[in-house]
């Protein structure tokens, strides 16, 4: 299925540090009146002089601070929650903007160094896009079987209750948001319980990226608001089993439409999350206004349970899942009000979040409001797994108290969630998401993979039992979240695996830099070095533990990794300081195992300050089903007793080691962490701490001389903690980073930028700099920086002719001329027209090979220009520091008389911001050569 999408405006802004966190994502939007047009069709292969090429699809445009590395896909890529990034091996080189079509994607370079070009790559979430990584079929071995099932857990939140359900609609005043230009919808699809007495907890959902309108056959786009004739795509029904069941179990519930964000969040610095933020708290706002006057609701808000907004459960899919983890971070600490779309007071508490193959583009999860993470094994949009880091990424920073479970479910794929995003439920067009050909595990119909009803059971299943945990305090659902290795039968035949850290855990055994391995060694989980990385480069497969963030190698994040050829040579983690388990009943370790092993064993000894052993028992670990598609480097929780004997033998106060002695004759391991764990679910208390949030400062270049400025950075909120900072290295494409203490009033964060002035025409010029939490400190926005405009207009440009009037078997010329060289490639296309009389030229009047390789069109059938399929279009540059360049069309000799035949054409401009810009008609015509 084929699909036209076009691209809202995206402003081209340079960044220094190889554009390391420039936020632009392909992102379809509205249309123009001009033409519809393809990618331009690559230039050169490789830099003019160089001894490379590059691959196919890529080339280098501009010269000096205007050049910019270019890949053009052969086919538009669909709109979905992944960011588009361009990678040297395993090094970002930074995030592309996306041409009007989906097609092209252009990176400013800044000068920087892009690496050796054999190593260019395109990917989304991990998948890679560009030519050399599609259509090969999977080199995995056959997938591991799903294994049996576990033991049942004590109660099965998957059951429907016994309340009867009613559902409506409510569409109040759209709103408009920091950033987007156009007002954002307020929309939603209410289910609730009809009968049930009191007030009833709130669930509310908020759906992800996806394509915004459809109209006719497969038509979808992602405008906003909506042309004419299509309408909007309602990803807000997508959720109605998981509404209904909890409607059933006596929760209101709500799901919100954010297409209006969804079609403008490539203008926002973090992708839209503190957008979709406010818009959960707009609603938020007005159910708690309905709690206090009944009568002002919407008759489908009257239809049901008042709601209780001190009981309330966030469920987000996607870049939905980052958008209320980031309405809880700001409900408990305030957001700058000129970022933030809602200024009123906080009259609701959030009980817990469901995040549902979430993205975390800013890895800022927050920390002391209880999670559920689902992982789909087979997410083809966010396939790096990269919500893991909503669990990770809360060790150490706040109280500890809030449990944070990932939810990994074998065979899901990422769309299917949502009725309205899957195919043959969906009244717009839609798709499975993953798509990547004979896949072992992934593939339609293999034995791991799941049917989309059974998915949406599974997810309902698992979306209930977080409720139960989170909202209404039932334990003795914990065990289907926390690692404990129990399922919930609603949820078959998924299979379903669980990890979690936080509640009654004790940290013991966190991998870090002051830690001491021996017999095993302490592995980056983000480096480009093999030597140094937990996972080599090379390795098929990816880790979601590992998810990159945009600097590489990335400091403070580290786990043991183990390699043994035959058993009984332990490995030694030694923590700076001893810990304690005093209290603990289990060690809860959570191990990484590759993808289809089995029957891992691993003997677990405990060594206190004096020198006292203690071995626990043997642990048995087994791989997820994986391929060489998947992000199946994933740790399972295992757990081994602290029993009598053993804590007889050590002083639990002061254990300094922990052993792992592999048992089986050869494999791999790598240790994430391992804790005391005990049962319970403590009540959670989010803890007092400052909140840092990097803002974005634009100037004007000025015509001469350098300027300082500063990276705004705000702290607020109570008391002290600590934060990474990163910032590029003026004059190099390296970033450094830093651990800051901050504080509310505190000046530990500054960032110096200098800005030189010029008078030539060029590109917006950024350097930036971005945060993430290590301790008693939270983030909300992580990326900002200083943006030198470019304040010079460009110069003149004229279309002249050169030959428009010759016999055919010569081409007609015209020459595209500006009144003075710019520092940046100038892009124009010429989309042909209907002539106004007479006979026009025709596809097979012009040199074949021209017409394929720079049009991309064949001869036959023969047509008139103007009627090429799909509006193709004439692409040209104008180099930087050129003042001209000529636009050919090459005709053909034939033998037969006819009359003269024209064409008319007209040129349009790409500004910076990719938008295109119309120019002057022009007209040529051909004579016969008899």
């Amino acid at each position: 299925m084929r699909r036209r999408t076009t691209s809202r405006r995206v402003s081209r802004v340079a960044t220094t540090a190889l554009a390391v966190l420039a936020i632009a994502a392909a992102a379809p939007g509205a249309a123009h009146a001009l033409p519809p047009t393809d990618a331009p069709p690559p230039a050169s292969s490789g830099r003019p002089g160089s001894d490379e090429d590059l691959p196919e699809g890529w080339r280098l445009a501009g010269e000096g601070s205007g050049e910019e590395l270019v890949w053009a896909s052969p086919k538009p890529v669909p709109m979905g929650d992944a960011r588009v990034e361009f990678y040297s091996g395993d090094k970002l080189l930074g995030r592309p903007v996306a041409a009007q079509d989906g097609r092209s994607f252009r990176l400013p370079l800044n000068g920087a160094r892009v690496g050796p070009a054999k190593k260019l790559r395109v990917l989304a979430g991990g998948r890679r896009l560009d030519e050399a990584g599609r259509g090969q079929k999977s080199t995995a071995p056959p997938a591991a079987s799903p294994g049996a099932l576990p033991p049942a857990g004590a109660v099965d939140p998957g059951k429907p209750g016994r309340y009867r359900t009613v559902r409506g609609a409510y569409a109040l005043k759209s709103v408009r948001l920091p950033g987007f230009p156009e007002p954002v919808e307020m929309r939603a699809d209410v289910v609730g319980p009809a009968d049930a007495p009191g007030k009833r907890p709130l669930a509310l959902f908020l759906h992800g990226r996806h394509y915004t309108c459809y109209g006719t056959g497969d038509q979808a786009s992602g405008d906003w608001p909506c042309q004419a004739g299509m309408k909007p795509i309602p990803s807000q029904d997508g959720y109605q089993r998981a509404q209904k069941l909890l409607a059933s179990q006596g929760y209101v519930t709500v799901s919100i439409a954010a297409n209006g964000i969804n079609g403008q969040d490539h203008l926002a610095e973090d992708a839209g999350a503190q957008a979709r933020s406010s818009l959960v708290r707009l609603h938020l706002a007005h159910w708690a206004d309905w709690t206090q006057k009944p009568a002002d609701a919407p008759a489908a808000v009257r239809a049901v349970a008042s709601a209780d907004l001190s009981r309330v459960l966030l469920v987000g899919h996607s870049r939905g899942g980052e958008g209320v983890n980031r309405a809880a971070l700001d409900s408990l600490y305030a957001p700058p009000a000129d970022q933030d779309g809602y200024h009123g007071p906080v009259r609701w508490k959030i009980r817990g979040n469901v995040l549902i193959g979430p993205t975390i583009f800013g890895q800022n999860p927050v920390p002391d409001v209880p999670s559920a993470t689902i992982l789909p094994g087979c997410d083809g949009d966010v396939s790096d797994l990269q919500g893991e880091i909503h669990v990770d990424g809360t060790r150490r920073v706040g109280s500890g108290t809030a449990l944070h479970s990932a939810v990994y479910m074998v065979g899901a794929n990422h769309n299917f969630f949502n009725s309205e995003w899957t195919p043959g439920q969906a009244k717009a067009p839609a798709e499975d998401d993953f798509h990547s050909g004979d896949d072992p595990v992934c593939s339609p119909g293999k034995k791991t993979r799941l049917t989309a009803k059974q998915q949406q059971a599974a997810g309902a299943t698992y979306i209930a039992a977080a409720a139960r945990l989170f909202v209404a305090g039932d334990d003795r659902v914990r065990p289907l979240l926390d690692g404990s290795n129990r399922r919930a039968p609603s949820a078959d035949p998924a299979r379903v695996l669980t990890h979690a850290v936080g509640a009654r855990r004790t940290e013991a055994f966190l991998p870090d830099s002051s830690a001491t391995v021996k017999g095993a060694r302490l592995c980056a989980q983000v480096s480009p070095d093999a030597a140094r990385a937990c996972l080599s480069p090379a390795t098929a497969g990816a880790s979601p533990h590992f998810a990159g963030w945009g600097v590489s190698p990335e400091p403070g994040r580290d786990a043991v990794a183990m390699r043994w050829t035959r058993p009984g040579s332990p490995a030694r983690l030694s923590p700076a300081r001893p810990v304690s388990l005093a209290g603990a009943k289990d060690v809860a370790l959570r191990v990484i195992v590759p993808p289809n092993s089995k029957g891992t064993r691993l003997d677990v000894t405990l060594v206190d300050k004096a020198g006292h052993r203690a071995k626990l028992g043997t642990a048995r670990v087994d791989g997820l089903p994986g391929s060489d598609r998947t992000a199946s480097y994933w740790g399972r929780e295992v757990r081994v007793p602290l029993t009598a004997q053993a804590k007889d033998k050590l002083d639990l106060k002061r254990v300094k080691t922990l052993e792992l002695t592999p048992r089986s004759r050869s494999g791999k391991a790598w240790l994430m962490d391992a804790w005391g764990w005990r049962p319970g679910t403590p009540a959670v208390k989010a803890a007092a701490m400052p909140r840092v949030d990097i803002g974005r400062l634009t100037v004007d270049e000025g015509n001469s001389g350098v300027r300082t400025y500063h990276v705004p950075v705000r702290v607020s909120g109570k008391g002290s903690g600590q934060v990474r900072l990163f910032a590029p290295r003026p004059g190099s494409d390296e970033v450094t980073s830093r651990l800051v203490t901050v504080r509310p009033g505190g000046h530990g964060i500054d960032v110096p930028v200098e800005v030189k002035g010029d008078t030539r025409y060029g590109y917006d010029l950024a350097q930036d700099a971005f945060a993430k939490a290590v301790r008693g400190a939270v983030v909300g926005s992580h990326h900002g920086g200083v943006t030198a405009r470019n304040d010079d207009p460009m110069p003149e440009l004229t279309l002249e002719p050169v030959a428009d009037r010759v016999t055919e078997g010569k081409p007609l010329k015209w020459r595209m001329t500006l009144a003075e060289p710019v520092d940046v490639d100038i892009s124009a296309g010429i989309a042909f027209l209907p002539v106004d009389r007479g006979a026009e030229l025709s596809t097979l009047d012009v040199d074949p090979r021209w017409l394929e390789d720079e049009v991309g069109q064949s001869p036959r059938p023969g047509r008139a220009l103007s009627k090429m399929a799909d509006g193709e279009s004439l692409y040209l540059t104008l180099p930087a520091g050129k003042k001209s360049v000529d636009v050919r069309v090459p005709t053909i000799k034939d033998t037969a008389r006819e009359p003269d035949e024209s064409l008319k054409a007209q040129l349009f401009v790409y500004d910076q911001n990719w938008e295109p810009q119309e120019g002057p008609v022009f007209t040529g015509t051909v004579r016969d050569g008899q």
